[in-house]
């Protein structure tokens, strides 16, 4: 081998650079242990708030050190920047795709149209985005040409108005204008993108992740490490949409006499059936009237009196209208938005906006505010002239947020406090559509443009609150679609069982090697150690995510690595065999084994490809380490593992066995007539096919929430549970469709709901969860709080849910079609491959035909075993990362085989097929060598990698099993008959 000094330079480069890499790791794990270790040493586990109190000292710890100098090149913060990323699974905390609602920015730039046209095609749009992979702006331009007649889009009620006057007239056609809407809703989603980036450069985490998905408007967070996840929810979803209203006195006349007419309406429209008549109360001041409905000086309940019987009178002093229980706020918001009751408000407070105030977090009564609004329904003040936000403390020591305007906006709160001033009244400070704060002035007009918001806030809050009002409103409602949510407890189980895994997959195979091969393999163990090393060097310089299915591509990348040495050893033996010297051998070796290794790793490395590109989270880790595995995997096994061996070699008297005397001879001169055997095997694959697809399409598969859409909770108790029993339960609080299963130990189950499943909005998270608590909670130990039992306490709790999904329909349809563009479009790129490499297509034929055969009966195995294994066997994403990976994995091996028959056929002709047999069966030793590593590799990772990875394992074992027969008995003989009429008729 020529230029060795360079191959050493390089070698130790980059295992230099990978150590250095890694190192920042390394010293954040010490000093955080230390600090874990510190924190334990001054509390008591049996102080109330343990965990808590224990973070709260280990962060004290680390901010403590956090820029103390170590080891003369690095600090904590640092080093904390710099270290090795780990995913959500392996960490804990929370991944969100936002869908920036396109919708909203059209309306936004249309100025809120009225326009019949246009508004139908934005209903048209919405629906057709239900079942279609096209973006929302696309379908809106279909929906807009299908109906438009002549209204255009440069219309002065739609684009060519006002806001838009320096891009858009009304002599453009609908041509011209579709490029400039086009460039502005990618402008308000970068703007979205950029909020965003800012908010959660503010909420605290280390390494965050956010990046937008193509053009669909998606955008994808990740958090880890996350704790608090209805706070992150709620800073990642909010609008900050900051409005200043003026309020109504509590003794305005005429909305009194509003609310008396429209309880009497609401008795009419409620309940048009006789019943008995109350005489309604003379009283013109509301807080008169609602003082008798507390009362009781009049009859007026709930049953008799919709509206009149939920409100309570407002605090004295208060600028609220009136209060009510927080449970009543839906309804009795309902029906002050309802047409008939709005009609009844009088002229001179006919254009008011009823909002309710953000109550405390335990409050059970929140107030109702009665704003002065307009015919437009603009506020006085909006967000926009905020140019600087603090989270502080108010005059009473109470967390607060202190806003700064700029000069417009100092004048306009200047006449705003000013009229709120001569008309007693309040001013409601509004944001997201929640009364934050409603102060009085009492000093006369306020000047210099500063105003606080107070309330029953944590510190917390008012850091967030702040944070978004700095960032700046986002130009549209951001819906979570998709969402996984970690706990802690079950991120350091996956870390542990994914390290377990790992050292026994290396165990095995570096003993192998050693068993197999001799010294020869202690080369190629030193190999694969500097394998590992770069992958985890390379995975951290270029700050990718580790990830649980991550782990799993390493310690497969392993399994998989062996092959090249292995494929470099049997060529070794096979030209000492000839009786060729130690270095021509070695030579000559590696020489014919180079093009099978790189046809064989640049196959598997094109499904990768394909995965990274059509995956999305943890796939995409899986596909990232593999990819990074096989260009490491090619460095260690093509020039290390040559290096030390002709460094060896090279010195007289040492001798070098490529086996060991239990291994010398095995495999050699078989003569098995594989091709013979071709009718059999063809026989038993179409019966196994054809009683899979029968499967297939009679019980079809378990689909899991990334394809049919829902929400699934892993739910984690205290002893062993029924999920029969529970399920009944579930069913009849969400109704039928909730499915309920053991998912690991007896105390585990795993609840999937397609409840609500239509519906966005962190509420409906929190109401499922309520409802899950409500139910679930006379299988949790005595006392468990519903903070507790949910993930949004920061705490290490192991039981509870410990992870929850959520999937958006529209989202799992373009999972769905993903997965199968990533299966159709693999196949479609190895058949090139294979046929640019072996000149002739009957040896995609073969390949191709091959896959489809373990793909078929890989789907058969699960379709007819699915509902009584004990472990998951859901159709996700991760099951497409597997059936990827055994595409991959048997066109490694049929490409070898291909290889070998090349090369033979080359040298000797087809001979009638004998040439072919003669290739299998040198390829032979081989085969089972990389076959048995790869599976008892796969095996450790389902025993010991964890309960989430166990459907995922066990499609890759059966992958490996059936691909490792196809290779050899479906590819080859598929290719040879498709030759047959060109090589001659064949006689076995």
């Amino acid at each position: 081998m020529q230029n060795k000094g360079l191959i050493k330079l390089f070698a130790l480069l980059f295992g230099l650079v990978s150590v250095y890499q890694l190192s920042y790791t390394f010293i954040t794990s010490k000093l955080e242990g230390d600090a874990e270790t510190y924190a334990i040493s001054q509390i008591s586990e049996d102080e109330e708030g343990y965990v808590a109190k224990r973070e709260a000292l280990e962060a004290s710890y680390l901010d403590s050190i956090g820029t103390n100098p170590i080891l003369g090149f690095t600090s904590y913060d640092d080093a904390k920047k710099k270290e090795l990323n780990k995913g959500l699974d392996l960490k804990g905390g929370i991944n969100v795709t936002l869908q920036i609602s396109v919708r909203d920015i059209l309306q936004g730039l249309a100025n809120n149209s009225k326009n019949p046209v246009f508004n139908k095609a934005l209903d048209d749009a919405d629906t057709a985005s239900k079942n279609s992979p096209d973006t929302y702006l696309e379908l809106f331009f279909d929906a807009f040409d299908a109906i438009k007649g002549d209204t255009k889009l440069a219309s002065p009620d739609i684009f060519a108005n006002k806001g838009l006057s320096d891009v858009v007239n009304f002599q453009m056609t609908d041509d011209q204008v579709k490029p400039i809407i086009r460039t502005k809703i990618d402008e308000a989603i970068v703007s979205a993108f950029e909020v965003l980036r800012e908010r959660i450069d503010g909420f605290g985490v280390t390494q965050p992740n956010i990046q937008r998905e193509g053009n669909s408007g998606r955008i994808l967070v990740e958090l880890p490490g996350a704790r608090d996840i209805a706070r992150a929810q709620e800073l990642l979803s909010s609008t900050a949409q900051l409005e200043f209203w003026e309020t109504y006195q509590q003794s305005n006349q005429s909305l009194g006499a509003f609310f008396v007419n429209a309880n009497e309406r609401l008795k009419e429209i409620l309940e048009p059936v006789e019943e008995e008549e109350v005489e309604a109360t003379p009283e013109s001041e509301i807080d008169s009237l609602l003082s008798d409905v507390a009362q009781d000086s009049l009859d007026l309940t709930p049953q008799v009196n919709p509206l009149l019987g939920k409100l309570i009178p407002g605090n004295p002093g208060s600028h609220a209208i009136a209060r009510a229980l927080v449970s009543d706020t839906a309804e009795i918001g309902g029906y002050l938005r309802m047409r008939e009751i709005r009609r009844l408000l009088p002229a001179d407070v006919q254009f008011t906006k009823f909002l309710w105030e953000r109550p405390a977090k335990d409050s059970e009564i929140a107030e109702l505010y009665a704003l002065k609004s307009n015919r437009d329904n603009v506020p006085r003040i909006s967000g926009d002239v905020v140019s600087d936000a603090q989270d502080t403390f108010d005059q009473y020591n109470k967390p607060a947020v202190s806003m700064t305007m700029n000069t417009k906006g100092a004048k306009d709160w200047e006449k705003l406090t000013g009229d709120a001033y001569n008309n007693q009244t309040g001013i409601a400070i509004v944001l997201d559509g929640k009364v934050y704060t409603a102060p009085g002035v009492t000093n006369g007009p306020i000047s210099g443009g500063r105003s606080e918001i107070t309330g029953t806030f944590t510190v917390n809050e008012t850091k967030d609150i702040a944070n978004v009002l700095r960032a700046g409103k986002l130009p549209a409602q951001a819906e979570i679609i998709q969402s996984e949510v970690v706990g802690p407890s079950l991120g350091q189980e996956a870390i542990d069982s994914g390290f377990m895994s790992f050292l026994i997959a290396m165990a095995f195979v570096l003993l192998w090697m050693i068993f197999y091969y001799g010294k020869a393999g202690i080369f190629a163990d030193i190999a694969l150690i500097l394998n590992i090393v770069l992958i985890f060097g390379v995975l951290t310089s270029l700050g990718a995510v580790l990830t649980l299915p991550g782990i799993a591509g390493i310690v497969l990348t392993i399994g998989m690595s062996v092959d090249a040495n292995v494929l470099i050893f049997e060529r070794i033996k096979e030209e000492l065999a000839r009786g060729k010297g130690k270095g021509q051998a070695v030579a000559d070796g590696f020489s014919n084994a180079l093009s099978s290794i790189l046809d064989a790793n640049i196959t598997t490395g094109l499904t990768a490809i394909i995965l990274f590109i059509f995956g999305s989270g943890p796939i995409k880790g899986f596909a990232t380490t593999l990819l990074i595995g096989i260009v490491t995997s090619l460095f260690t096994a093509i020039f290390i593992t040559r290096l030390m061996v002709d460094t060896y070699i090279a010195k007289k008297g040492r001798s070098l066995e490529f086996s060991t005397p239990m291994t010398k001879g095995l495999f050699t001169n078989m003569k098995i007539n594989f091709l013979g055997k071709r009718k059999i095997a063809y026989i038993v694959s179409v019966i196994l096919v054809g009683i899979g697809a029968f499967s297939l399409f009679t019980t079809g598969l378990q689909q899991g929430v990334d394809f049919v859409g829902g929400r699934s909770y892993q739910v984690r108790f205290e002893k062993a549970v029924n999920p029969s029993e529970i399920a009944s339960e579930l069913n009849d609080v969400f109704g039928s469709g909730t499915n309920v299963k053991t998912f690991g130990e007896a105390n585990q189950i795993m609840i999937t709901t397609p409840y609500k499943v239509d519906v966005e909005g962190i509420e409906v998270d929190n109401e499922i969860q309520d409802k899950l608590y409500t139910s679930l909670q006379k299988y949790l130990p005595d006392g468990t709080s519903y903070d507790e039992f949910t993930l949004s306490a920061a705490s290490d709790q192991a039981l509870g849910i410990v992870q929850s999904k959520k999937v958006g329909p529209t989202i799992a349809d373009d999972i769905k079609n993903n997965a199968f563009l990533a299966i159709i479009g693999s196949l479609a790129v190895v058949f090139l491959y294979i046929l640019l490499r072996f000149r002739k297509w009957q040896f995609s034929l073969g390949a191709v035909i091959a896959v489809f055969h373990d793909v078929m009966i890989v789907l058969g195995i699960f379709s007819l075993t699915g509902k009584i294994m004990p472990f998951n066997m859901e159709i996700d994403q991760a099951f497409i990362a597997a059936i990827l990976t055994v595409i991959g994995y048997s066109l490694n091996d049929t490409v070898v085989v291909f290889d070998r028959i090349r090369e033979i056929v080359n040298l000797k002709g087809w001979n009638n097929g004998q040439n072919i047999n003669q290739a299998l069966n040198s390829t032979l030793s081989r085969t089972l060598n990389t076959s048995l590593t790869t599976l008892i590799v796969l095996l450790a990772i389902f025993v010991f990698g964890g309960e989430s990875l166990r459907g995922f394992m066990f499609a890759m074992i059966v992958g490996v099993l059936v691909g490792t027969y196809s290779s050899v008995f479906i590819a080859t003989p598929i290719m040879f008959d498709a030759l047959k009429k060109k090589i001659g008729s064949a006689r076995e």
